[in-house]
């Protein structure tokens, strides 16, 4: 019987420390996928012995991929202990991989930010600003401290955590229970990311189409206002009870569109890039298509 390939405490100590770099060749066209790929070079080159394997190992890491870079750690976890298996023979191909890959990394993302950037590093930075402000050295030592020993303890264990999972979940191949994890993974990728479409997405078309001479009353007479702090006041209580700040109401074709489908012009060109990407067209051509029809639209007053 072959021996079993394993990866060492060793490796993954090397894979959890590459991690720290995820984000080192971050590219707008696949996003963290260099640091991903560098992150995974211990596991390849542990798990397969030939040039040509560890060849489509890497190519198989150089795909999209884009989260919060500390909660990447699990994600690595679990493909670790995806990588293992099929260097050992079972039925894992790269739409598993990739599927287990991107279904987890949108849900991931949405609790990196609000957990680290907007809790952990605002208490850390007003301890250590609290310190600092008396002339106390220590501040800028502990933030520094305290953060990185946060950081690195929480990739390390959740990488951890995330390869005795994966082991778990590749135990029960014959079962199906990587296929429905899989498949579910890969669904609610797809949902999350089509749900960003509105929100990364942002296309506005500027031609007016009507403008409409509103009633006295309907919107705030800035003539009539009180000076100072007063007329402030005044002017944004009267915009809360809903006034409008000019005299005109202009609607424009954006407007109309937002009114029949919001978001559908994002929607249109995201499929239009969908569709580019399956013809083998470039996202690098893509992305600089897409800038010079947006300047050119934005010079003729279109967009």
């Amino acid at each position: 019987m072959a021996e079993q390939l394993k990866l060492t405490k060793k490796d993954r100590v090397s894979i959890w420390w590459r991690s720290t770099f995820i984000q080192g060749s971050w590219n707008y066209e696949r996003m963290q996928n260099g640091g991903w790929a560098f992150s995974m070079i211990p596991a390849i080159k542990r798990l397969y012995k030939t040039k040509e394997d560890r060849a489509a190992a890497l190519q198989r890491h150089l795909e999209f991929f884009n989260t919060h870079p500390y909660v990447a750690s699990p994600i690595i976890g679990v493909t670790l202990a995806l990588e293992e298996e099929r260097a050992n023979g079972a039925p894992v191909d790269d739409k598993a991989i990739q599927g287990v890959k991107v279904g987890m990394m949108g849900p991931l993302a949405g609790i990196g930010d609000p957990t680290f950037w907007f809790t952990v590093k605002p208490i850390l930075g007003a301890l250590a600003a609290s310190l600092a402000l008396t002339g106390n050295i220590l501040g800028p030592i502990l933030y520094f401290v305290l953060w990185n020993l946060i950081r690195m303890g929480f990739t390390w264990y959740t990488q951890e955590l995330g390869y005795k999972a994966g082991s778990k979940i590749t135990e029960d191949l014959s079962g199906g229970l990587l296929q429905d994890i899989t498949k579910g993974a890969s669904i609610l990728g797809m949902f999350i990311l089509g749900a960003l479409v509105n929100r990364w997405v942002s296309v506005a078309f500027t031609p007016t189409v009507s403008e409409v001479q509103l009633d006295e009353g309907a919107y705030i007479d800035w003539d009539e206002l009180p000076g100072g702090t007063e007329g402030m006041r005044t002017a944004l209580e009267q915009q809360a009870a809903g006034r409008s700040l000019s005299d005109t109401s202009v609607t424009t074709l954006q407007d109309n569109l937002d009114s029949l489908i919001p978001g559908l012009a994002g929607l249109l060109i995201t499929l239009l890039c969908m569709w580019l990407l399956r013809k083998k067209v470039s996202p690098i051509v893509m992305i600089l298509g897409l800038f010079v029809i947006g300047i050119g639209f934005h010079a003729i007053g279109l967009m």
